[in-house]
């Protein structure tokens, strides 16, 4: 079964908008790079001052070596929106609680 991993960071969501719509091919190549690895779904989520990525994987493992061989192009975007401190995914497994909704 897939999981979901969340990425929160403090920084400017306008500034990461900003630096996607001038390197477009870059946000391209990191997507397919992405996908290669296995990737399902992706998005990026911005709030007052924090960003938020939500994926879907295959597994985690296949998330972290994406994540290692693409580290420095992450950067960059990290970089543009002023992010601060060290980001962390967080792994979430789906539980079985018999209310699902959506997503099928």
């Amino acid at each position: 079964m897939s999981v979901i991993m969340t990425l929160q960071v403090s920084g400017d969501p306008a500034g990461a908008e900003r630096y996607a719509a001038e390197n477009q091919e870059a946000m391209r190549a990191i997507v397919d790079g992405a996908v290669e690895h296995g990737l399902i779904a992706h998005r990026f989520y911005g709030a007052d001052g924090q960003i938020l990525v939500v994926d879907e994987w295959p597994d985690e493992q296949s998330c972290q070596r994406f994540f290692a061989e693409t580290q420095p192009q992450i950067q960059l975007i990290m970089d543009a929106a002023g992010a601060t401190g060290e980001p962390h995914p967080v792994f979430w497994r789906k539980l079985e609680m018999h209310d699902d909704y959506g997503w099928e």
